[in-house]
């Protein structure tokens, strides 16, 4: 699941609309829309403040934790 999978899935836990989650983070309904698309991703400090609205940790948020706080192993070649 990719991070804007993850912002729409928790934003509906919280009922909460685009526009409202916007407005918390000061951004606007498109970007919103944008993220849960995930045609673009939030910068950094908009992760941290999504995991202390969410009460989430950002390894969740970006995918190197399931919902249970198990790391995920990722392989990668470099």
């Amino acid at each position: 699941m990719e991070i804007g999978d993850k912002i729409k899935d928790l934003r509906k836990e919280k009922k909460m609309s685009q526009t409202d989650l916007g407005k918390i983070l000061n951004t606007s309904q498109d970007t919103i829309s944008l993220w849960e698309k995930n045609i673009s991703k939030p910068d950094i400090d908009t992760v941290k403040e999504l995991c202390v609205l969410f009460n989430i940790t950002s390894d969740y948020l970006l995918g190197l934790e399931d919902e249970g706080g198990t790391k995920i192993s990722i392989s990668k070649k470099f």
